[in-house]
């Protein structure tokens, strides 16, 4: 009989290493898939600090290479960069540019690691049933459909990035590590002897000091406003900023301030005190759903950031293709470009794009 064959997608960390011994410790033919995503033209990018997208790239392909040899399956790398670069790159600077904070994670996610990746492997005649990563979420078959929930591990929980893939992809995904606890992928790291059992985890997308990947537009400085308009200041790019931010804006006030609004068209960056950052909900566009119809208006659970608590909400979908989400408890600083994430309780609805916050008022 035929076993299964996983194709494992391979970062050199930790998670991904134990995904792919888990499975083949399970008895299935298992072989570990790379996508190779930065440009070496672009220079080093970042501060030094280990990321996902950055010069340490190559010493993590030869770390995903070490542990398929330990592993002894076959390990491909895909080149991704031209892609990587006209997707995820052009994406993270035009919502800069625009004024918004973007998120690269649920991009690439969506595009490249669960699009672009498989489509280019079996084009290439890599042959594979079932695709599986280090992701902690899980997804269950039910009543005749599969859907997406929050991992065991809430600490750990990686659901909010993964709101934008295509649920017909669900039958042929995996997330071994979705009932599991970090502690015990360690463990099990020691326990295969992986060359990569002590490593470090890698930072989400880039190290800090990504200006480099700007032209002069994103990094003229411009104005520092109240919001009367009177100048307190001057920024040194705005897409150094971020709504609710308040470390690094260089201007002294008898009371705390944030950064409110970034007038991208103005180059301007506005700053209010704490106060005025709560909004009452929000609204959101480009929506993603992963039930078989929109779903039913109604009270939900919503995060607008990954490391937020789940936030009880009522929530209208839209037929224009909007959501509109009133909170339960207002919330600081809500920011366009981000994404709302949408539960009944564990289970993952969707999510769209946050446009802007709706003011209390």
């Amino acid at each position: 009989m035929k076993k299964n064959k996983i194709a494992v997608g391979m970062s050199g960390g930790v998670d991904s290493s134990v995904t792919a011994a888990l499975l083949k410790d399970n008895g299935y033919d298992v072989i570990g898939l790379s996508m190779e995503i930065y440009d070496g033209s672009l220079g080093l990018i970042g501060n030094g600090g280990h990321a996902c997208f950055g010069p340490d790239e190559k010493s993590d392909m030869e770390m995903a290479e070490k542990v398929c040899e330990k592993l002894d399956i076959p390990f491909f790398r895909v080149n991704l960069k031209k892609e990587y670069k006209e997707i995820v790159l052009n994406y993270f600077r035009e919502e800069y540019f625009a004024g918004r904070t973007p998120n690269p994670c649920i991009v690439c996610n969506n595009k490249m690691k669960f699009g672009f990746m498989l489509e280019k492997a079996t084009a290439s005649g890599i042959d594979f049933d079932y695709f599986a990563t280090g992701h902690y979420a899980r997804i269950k078959y039910e009543d005749g459909k599969y859907n997406m929930y929050k991992a065991v591990n809430l600490h750990k929980d990686q659901s909010y990035f993964l709101y934008a893939i295509n649920k017909n992809l669900f039958p042929k995904i995996l997330f071994p590590l979705g009932e599991m606890y970090k502690s015990e992928i360690r463990d099990l790291a020691r326990k295969y002897k992986l060359p990569c059992s002590e490593q470090e985890e890698s930072q989400d997308f880039i190290s800090d000091d990504y200006g480099q990947l700007f032209d002069e537009k994103g990094l003229e400085p411009g104005h520092i406003i109240n919001e009367s308009g009177e100048m307190l200041g001057y920024h040194n790019g705005i897409i150094y900023y971020t709504i609710g931010q308040r470390k690094g804006l260089g201007i002294s006030h008898s009371s705390p301030l944030y950064v409110k609004e970034i007038d991208a068209k103005n180059n301007r960056i506005i700053v209010s005190e704490k106060e005025s950052l709560f909004s009452k909900g929000l609204f959101a566009d480009t929506p993603n759903y992963l039930t078989k119809n929109i779903p039913d208006n109604g009270f939900y659970n919503v995060k607008i950031r990954k490391n937020n608590k789940d936030i009880p909400s009522e929530i209208y979908f839209n037929k224009d293709n909007t959501i509109k989400v009133f909170f339960g408890f207002p919330q600081l600083a809500v920011t366009p470009g981000q994404s709302v994430v949408i539960y009944n309780e564990d289970k993952l609805i969707g999510g769209g794009i946050i446009k802007q916050g709706i003011p209390i008022k």
